[in-house]
């Protein structure tokens, strides 16, 4: 059974890159019919918040990324891991570090000074000395001299690490809290982890991750590291690329589906497939098509996919992002059009739900006219004909374009010369739908009341 998780600190948002790494945790168990477990890794208390891991949750949540299990904290686990780091210690794979923050700096200091990568020295690895009194040991993880590590990456192919390349890492700090590559060992042993997929900035911690779980006689799971995601410019993504909050991708009015079906594509291709569903990428998702160099993120073609989502989204299922953005009295939604005939009429020309207001307030309110006092006689002369045939013509949309392309021809017009202000009049805009539809919407009260009110300003 396949088991995969996501683990994200709570130390700010779900971003685009972690929201990817969600995604395609996520596809995997479920094309393979597995788990997908959510743990939050709690162990950084000073920038670890609350309203990080309740953002975290909101963000998978509008996803629809729903996780099968937890999410588990790791705070809730520490008795867990004390437990594990004795058994090391029984078993000889660790041992008590008594060395002080002070000893660790000077021999930082004393190895940069000789141009030598930074290390510990193992010098309580093997030591008979008495500790120091008073003081609180860390535990590191006795970590192989000699030979290497190699394990295949299912997206990097096989990937080896000497070795001595790698220092005897601190798995327990002297406050009892896990560091990270030993928490994460406990926590994928213990959830039964089957395939563990994150970002390439974790490769390196693999080795270490490996030697762990070889120390504990546990059946390894497969690795999968994703490439990471530059912006446009080549340079590694940051929030002036869009790397923002996946929730304020929800405030700018983009929809969930729009942004997981543009998140699979960066980095993951199925054939020429551009516009695809949730099923779709369920059924199709596989590693043998993620790409191993960087994906470059697009907003572009971000807001190009949002567009054809809000285009074949049902107008019932926009119904509530129009409300939203309206925020309309009861009295107002009543005397206005039916909302899912509005939407069917200007889907097609926004690209964020949040544009809804502005494309459609005129249909519920009286816009301020766009009008000043320099329109030609003519074109006055036309809207007071305009006027009258409202009275009285047959409100459909088809006798209603009649009207206004007879009165325009009747004072010597173009249909533009005509058609502009009258929306300007109607609705605040000279940037409308097709007119004959929008009049229909506004029906013959409101547009009657409306061009009344504009030609009060208006002389011949």
């Amino acid at each position: 059974m396949v088991r995969t998780r996501f683990a994200p600190s709570p130390t700010g948002y779900l971003h685009i890159g972690g929201a990817r790494t969600a995604l395609f945790s996520w596809a995997f168990a479920r094309h393979h019919g597995g788990t997908f477990v959510l743990r939050i890794e709690d162990t950084d208390q000073e920038r670890s918040t609350n309203a990080s891991t309740q953002a975290i949750l909101d963000g998978m949540a509008w996803l629809g990324l729903n996780h099968d299990e937890g999410p588990f904290y790791q705070m809730h686990r520490l008795a867990r891991y004390r437990e594990v780091a004795d058994h090391l210690l029984k078993t000889g794979w660790a041992y008590p570090c008594y060395a002080s923050r002070e000893e660790l700096e000077a021999l930082r200091a004393a190895q940069w000074a000789r141009h030598e990568k930074p290390r510990y020295d193992g010098r309580w690895r093997d030591s008979r000395a008495t500790p120091p009194a008073g003081v609180t040991p860390v535990i590191r993880f006795k970590t192989p001299q000699e030979g290497s590590i190699t394990f295949n990456d299912l997206i990097k192919g096989p990937i080896t690490i000497a070795n001595n390349e790698l220092d005897d890492l601190v798995i327990l700090r002297a406050d009892g809290i896990p560091t990270y590559n030993f928490g994460v060992v406990v926590d994928d042993l213990d959830m039964q982890i089957t395939h563990i997929i994150r970002g390439d900035d974790h490769v390196n911690n693999t080795p270490r991750q490996i030697h762990l779980m070889q120390a504990l006689g546990a059946t390894l799971p497969q690795f999968a590291h994703l490439p990471m995601i530059l912006g446009q410019d080549g340079e590694r993504l940051s929030k002036r690329h869009g790397a923002v909050s996946v929730l304020q991708y929800q405030e700018a009015g983009f929809l969930p589906d729009a942004l997981i079906n543009y998140l699979a594509r960066l980095g993951w291709s199925h054939g020429d497939a551009e516009i695809f569903s949730r099923d779709d990428l369920i059924q199709w998702f596989d590693f043998a098509h993620v790409n191993r160099s960087p994906a470059r993120f697009n907003p572009e073609k971000l807001l190009w996919l949002n567009q054809q989502y809000i285009k074949a989204t049902p107008d019932d299922l926009l119904v509530p992002h129009l409300r939203e953005s309206l925020a309309l009295t009861p009295e107002e939604w009543q005397s206005g059009p039916v909302p899912q005939t509005v939407i069917a009429l200007i889907k097609g020309r926004i690209g964020h739900t949040t544009e809804l207001a502005d494309a459609t307030g005129y249909f519920y309110r009286d816009p301020t006219p766009l009008l000043d006092n320099t329109l030609e006689a003519s074109v006055i002369a036309a809207l007071r004909t305009c006027l009258e045939q409202f009275r009285e013509v047959s409100w459909t949309p088809d006798s209603l374009s009649s009207v206004v392309k007879a009165t325009a021809a009747q004072h010597g017009l173009k249909m533009g010369q005509l058609g502009m202000p009258l929306r300007a009049c109607l609705c605040g805009t000279t940037h409308t739908p097709s007119l004959d539809l929008t009049l229909h919407l506004i029906g013959r009260e409101a547009v009657i009341r409306r061009l009344e009110q504009a030609l009060v300003t208006q002389t011949d």
